[in-house]
């Protein structure tokens, strides 16, 4: 992959972490027991597990989150922003390594906990298949408190008034 490419994808996944907390990007629950055999929970924990080597299941990461968002249907209060164009599904692996911190709370030289997390961006893609504003995406799992957090995803929403309901029914079947 060339520099430009390297960097146009690296600017796109940073978008989510850094979306306004609370706001943009909000941290969701899945439902008690959602490890059955087909649930996006198991699939996201296997992805996270094998760090996207394996191609089969980002296909079928890929596709579940397709068929959400196609599935929402534009009325007066739930707006799907993709409806009728070409999107994207980016599918990012990323490792952070979280430092120590002291009892004074100042940070100390060593790792405390590796974090392992994906980032999805969907974005909107022109007739070049290059990417646009994402309108929505999702980190997993959640980090709280200086930890993953398995049982959590923080999931994006451009608009957040306007949320894809597809997407997020799509991840946490709700």
């Amino acid at each position: 992959m060339s520099k430009h490419d390297q960097q146009v994808n690296l600017d796109l996944a940073k978008i989510i972490p850094f979306s306004k907390t609370n706001e943009q990007l909000k941290c969701y629950k899945f439902p008690e027991g959602d490890m059955t055999y087909d649930s996006i929970h198991k699939l996201l924990m296997a992805l996270s597990q094998y760090g996207l080597k394996d191609d089969l299941l980002v296909q079928t990461l890929c596709e579940q989150l397709a068929e959400g968002i196609c599935d929402t249907k534009d009325s007066s209060d739930k707006i799907n922003r993709l409806q009728g164009q070409e999107f994207g599904i980016y599918i990012y692996h990323g490792i952070y390594d979280i430092p120590k911190k002291g009892s004074d709370h100042s940070e100390q030289w060593e790792s405390e906990e590796i974090y392992s997390f994906l980032i999805c961006v969907v974005a909107p893609v022109d007739k070049d298949y290059n990417a646009g504003t994402p309108k929505c995406g999702f980190i997993f799992p959640a980090f709280e408190e200086r930890s993953a957090e398995p049982g959590k995803i923080d999931i994006f929403f451009e608009i957040p008034e306007y949320p894809d309901e597809g997407f997020l029914n799509r991840i946490i079947g709700q």
